[in-house]
């Protein structure tokens, strides 16, 4: 177990991690949070981290902690008028650093790659890409190239990404971090070779089932990530149950049950930037939450469902999606 959480009895920590409510809310992260160094705010100075979703919620919080040890921002999100605003908060704070706005959206693949080539014209190097933006829909939309909004935002533009800053990202020893989420938990990995299609059909589309499809799928190519990219750190996470605007406005009923005990945005956005700032080395294609590192399966359907064959489907699957 790394230092941030030595200090706290295993047996307790993975008593919290294994019962959910109480590891995944408020409570769990003060019970931890007590044994973790501070941020350190001259870790990231002089370095540019790429951020998606910077505009609210865990990206927002996420950006002023990252900005607040030094980092040079590129901020990449769909409206150029919320990131504007987000510049400006920052700039006020912090006006010796450089922040700069791409506008993009993550599900559009053809917006992809052009913020990908905005941001190698822009910066000569790349510390840290974090994939944060994400989308929970109530109702089933397309993405312009005809892919499943959720799968666009959370997979395929992410995957497209990545694969465009990798120079950037091998000759700066950089790292790459994906903002997962624990409903990833009850969903297994779709066999495509076995026609399991990881879209849902507008017959059957339940929006949290794709949500937690997405993001078990972020946690599968994080690890094959790692595998085929030793030169560039990856790690996903899950910030736990955070109060946030996705929240409040995708999941209002879970929301007005559980109010209490969510985090902050500041407490699940965290573990994005002791990622993002760590300097002592960290193992490759892990899950992270609260600075540890979690099993990525709780479920043995889940477990069954990761095998090599769902695996090198999936990966060929995003690879024929995207532009290389």
């Amino acid at each position: 177990m790394y230092r941030a959480v030595m200090a706290l009895p295993k047996i307790l920590d993975d008593a919290l991690d294994t019962l959910v409510v109480p590891g995944f809310s408020r409570i769990g992260y003060l019970v931890r949070a007590g044994q973790f160094d501070p941020l350190d705010h001259n870790a990231l100075a002089g370095k540019t981290v790429v951020i998606t979703g910077p505009t609210s919620g865990l990206g927002k919080a996420a950006a002023h902690q990252l900005a607040a040890m030094g980092a040079d921002l590129i901020l990449v999100g769909r409206s150029a008028e919320k990131l504007e605003r987000t510049k400006s908060e920052l700039v006020q704070s912090l006006e010796t650093q450089k922040f700069h706005i791409v506008v993009a959206d993550m599900g559009d693949l053809d917006a992809v790659r052009q913020a990908s080539r905005s941001i190698i014209e822009y910066a000569p190097s790349l510390h840290a890409l974090v994939h944060n933006a994400g989308a929970l829909l109530k109702t089933r939309e397309e993405s312009p190239q005809g892919y499943e909004t959720t799968i666009a935002t959370h997979v395929l533009g992410p995957h497209q990404m990545t694969t465009d800053l990798l120079p950037l990202l091998r000759s700066s020893s950089g790292r790459v971090i994906t903002v997962s989420s624990g409903g990833m938990y009850g969903a297994t990995l779709p066999n495509i070779a076995g026609n399991q299609s990881p879209e849902m059909s507008p017959v059957s589309y339940d929006g949290t089932r794709q949500y937690a499809i997405a993001k078990r799928i972020q946690v599968t190519l994080n690890e094959m990530w790692a595998v085929r990219e030793p030169q560039v750190l990856f790690a996903a996470m899950h910030p736990g149950w955070a109060d946030t605007p996705g929240v409040q406005e995708s999941l209002p009923a879970f929301r007005r049950l559980m109010k209490p005990l969510l985090r902050s945005s500041e407490q699940g956005a965290d573990t994005i930037s002791w990622l993002a700032s760590r300097s002592e080395t960290i193992d490759s294609g892990k899950f992270w939450c609260d600075r540890a590192v979690r099993t990525i399966h709780r479920l043995s359907r889940t477990r069954k469902s990761d095998t090599p064959e769902a695996r090198g489907a999936l990966w060929q699957w995003c690879n024929e999606r995207i532009t290389q």
